[in-house]
This record gives C-alpha cells, sequence and structure tokens, in this order.
C-alpha cells in the first residue's frame, strides 16, 4: 500500500514537472517569436483573435457551401462511388472555395473580431493607453500577410493540380464540359509553319484533312497534306499521318512524294487546341505563364480566360491587405446598433467586391481592357475606400 501511494506521488510530481517545462518551452517559443518579429502582447492577443476568427470563419461557411453543394448535385453523388466523391471531389472542392472565398473570410473576420472589441472598450483603451491607430494596425497588417501569403502558395501552387480530379468527377458523374471535338483547328505550330486540322476525335486522338504549310516569308516552300492524322499519347509532340503527300516547292520546280503511313514530330499537342471551360484551373502559375506565351506565339485567339486566372491569383492576394484595411477602419468605431450594423455592412462590401470582380472580367473577356486592369480595378477602387475609411477612423 505503501509502495504504490509513494508511486502515485512520484508520477504526480513528474507530470508537474512535464508541465512546467512545456509551459517554460512555449514561453520561451513565444518570447523569440516576438523578439524576431518585434511584438509585445497586444500583437499578439489581436493575432490570435484575427487568425483564429478566421480559421473558424472559413469552416463554418465552407461546411454551408458543402451543405448547398450536396443537395444541388445529390443524385451525382449518389451514383458516384464514395470514394471518389470524399477524395476526389470534396478534397478538392473544398480548398478551392475557401481560396476563392479568401477575401470575404478575411474581411468577416475582421469585423467580427473588431466590432466585439470595440463593444467590450478595448480599441479605446487601447487608443487610450497611448497605441496610435497607426500602431493599432500593424498586427492587423501582419495578420493579413500571413493569409496573403497562404493564399498566394494554396491558389498559385498547390490547389490547381488538385482540380484536375474534381473536374474529372464532374465531367463524369455531373455535367461533361470537357471539349472532345477540334472543327477547323489552324494554329502557328512554328514560325513560318501553319498547322491545320479539319476535325479532330480527341477519343481516338485521330484528326482528318490535315495540313502542314512551310513558308520561306510569304513564298510556300512545303506542304504535307494527310487524309488522317494520330497523335501517340506516350510521346512528345509524335503524330503519324496516314495517305500523306508531300510537295516541295523550288521556284518553278516541284518535288512530290507521297505514302501510307509517316511518323513526325509536331511541337503541338492536343491539348493545345481543345480547351475545355475551366481547364485555367488546372494549371499552377509558371504553366498558366507557360502556356499563355506559347498559345500567343501559336496565334491562339481564346485564351483570355487564362491570362484572367493568372492576373486574378495575384489581386486577391493583395485584396487581404485591402479588406483588412477596409474593417478595421470601420469596426473601430463603437456603434449604437451594435455589432450587427458592422457585420452587415461588411457583409455587403465583401459581396460587393466579389460582384465587381466578375463583372471586370468581362471587361477583359469582351477586350475592353487588358486582364491586368480587369483584376486590379476592384483592388484600386477599394484601396480609396479603404484610404477614406482609415482617415476618418484615425481622426475620430
Amino acid at each position: 500500500m505503501k509502495l504504490s501511494v509513494k508511486r502515485i506521488r512520484r508520477a504526480r510530481r513528474l507530470a508537474m514537472l512535464r508541465r512546467k517545462r512545456r509551459n517554460r518551452d512555449r514561453k520561451f517559443s513565444e518570447s523569440r517569436f516576438r523578439g524576431i518579429l518585434g511584438l509585445k502582447t497586444i500583437d499578439i492577443y489581436i493575432l490570435k483573435k484575427f487568425l483564429g476568427t478566421y480559421f473558424f470563419a472559413t469552416m463554418l461557411i465552407l461546411a454551408v457551401i458543402a451543405m448547398f453543394d450536396i443537395t444541388e448535385k445529390l443524385d451525382a453523388f449518389l451514383k458516384a462511388p464514395l470514394q471518389a466523391t470524399i477524395f476526389d471531389y470534396f478534397m478538392s472542392f473544398l480548398p478551392y472555395f475557401a481560396i476563392q472565398l479568401a477575401p470575404l473570410f478575411t474581411f468577416i473576420s475582421v469585423i467580427f473580431f473588431t466590432t466585439k472589441l470595440a463593444d467590450h472598450s478595448e480599441i479605446i483603451a487601447m487608443l487610450s493607453s497611448g497605441i496610435s491607430f497607426n500602431r493599432l494596425m500593424r498586427p492587423y497588417m501582419i495578420g493579413a500577410a500571413v493569409i496573403a501569403a497562404l493564399t498566394f502558395v494554396l491558389s498559385n501552387y498547390l490547389i490547381p493540380p488538385t482540380n484536375q480530379k474534381r473536374l474529372d468527377y464532374t465531367n463524369t458523374y455531373v455535367k461533361n464540359k470537357k471539349v472532345s471535338t477540334g472543327m477547323d483547328v489552324q494554329l502557328m505550330a512554328a514560325p513560318g509553319t501553319v498547322f491545320y486540322i479539319g476535325r479532330f476525335e480527341n477519343s481516338t486522338k485521330t484528326g482528318y484533312r490535315f495540313t502542314l504549310d512551310k513558308f520561306d516569308g510569304k513564298q510556300l516552300v512545303s506542304k504535307l497534306s494527310a487524309q488522317t492524322i494520330t497523335y501517340d499519347s506516350t510521346k512528345m509532340y509524335h503524330w503519324t499521318v496516314h495517305n500523306y503527300m508531300i510537295r516541295k516547292f523550288d521556284g518553278m520546280t516541284e518535288k512530290v512524294e507521297s505514302g501510307n503511313k509517316k511518323d513526325t514530330v509536331i511541337p503541338i499537342e492536343p491539348r493545345d487546341f481543345l480547351i475545355s471551360v475551366n481547364d485555367q484551373e488546372t494549371l499552377t502559375t509558371p504553366q498558366l505563364t507557360e502556356f499563355i506565351e506559347k498559345q500567343k506565339r501559336r496565334g491562339v485567339a481564346n485564351i483570355k480566360a487564362f491570362e484572367i486566372e493568372k492576373e486574378k491569383r495575384y489581386a486577391s492576394t493583395a485584396a487581404a491587405f485591402i479588406l483588412t484595411l477596409i474593417g478595421l477602419s470601420l469596426s473601430a468605431k463603437k456603434v449604437k446598433g451594435g455589432m450587427g450594423i458592422n457585420i452587415g455592412i461588411g457583409l455587403a462590401l465583401s459581396f460587393s467586391y466579389i460582384l465587381f470582380s466578375s463583372l471586370t472580367s468581362q471587361f477583359a473577356i469582351s477586350g475592353m481592357t487588358s486582364p491586368w486592369i480587369a483584376m486590379e480595378i476592384p483592388n484600386i477602387v477599394y484601396l480609396l475606400i479603404g484610404l477614406i475609411l482609415y482617415f476618418r477612423a484615425r481622426n475620430f
């Protein structure tokens, strides 16, 4: 009995020592973190509130979006394998929407917890203690920088590869939006080389009425024509022409070569001209840049969606700072109506930002503006709104 009591006491002492060691290590790590960034207790307090509210709001709203999506696509989910629904669809769908609505989540988070601080007179106490409004904004901007960095990495590099599984799932079980046939395809395969296919079937990787014209300046020097052409997916740029004829021109002379089958290398792939809706979402930003430049060299016109997608990723990263500025300036002052008024204004402004971005993207599609200007117009407009609100809030 005495031995068991001693063991219990010894275990309690060891547990107490472990807790003290963990607390000491945590305080040491926090002190190092504060020392590196020059943060004080008030900064840590606001950062925890900001980021905690952001991630909580993200999970809460994503749960609501998922419920609506399940209701809308219930028939597809019932006939699809459960594993594919969870891992191929929702594991991509939820992060995708989290990034798409990141400006909304950021704005709601700032409005929500800052209004609570103002209602409890904590903002007034901070300002009365000698902290300026500019100094108060520092932890907010650090929090916005964390969200912006997270948004940038996810939207530009990590989420696009997972979108392919989500799109394949929707094309298979919901609605097939994949382009599988190309008509009258004409591209610039290389400088002075024009690639043409009358019809291409992606299911068989076969094209019909194929020609490849090579020019020296404005003069045609050779013409390869074939009844059919097939693409070998296992090899890069590998095509095979069937029932072909090659005509080579040298002044007034012409040399003709024909045959049943010939392998050739043409720097074009079917995905270069079979562009489906939302294909731009499956490419990382370096891949988008490479694809846009390659398509421009080939004279492809329908790449606006890819250019808009690229600029939108950068614009949404900057939006975290702009909407944080607006949210703090709008909700730092205590109002009679309480939290409800600020949250209502915040929701209206954040939704109007998303709608405004969708509207300006149509300007780029129609050719009225460049994609960069179209995606930056909302940021410029809301930055001006934020600066006006900031100067008003700083003087209250």
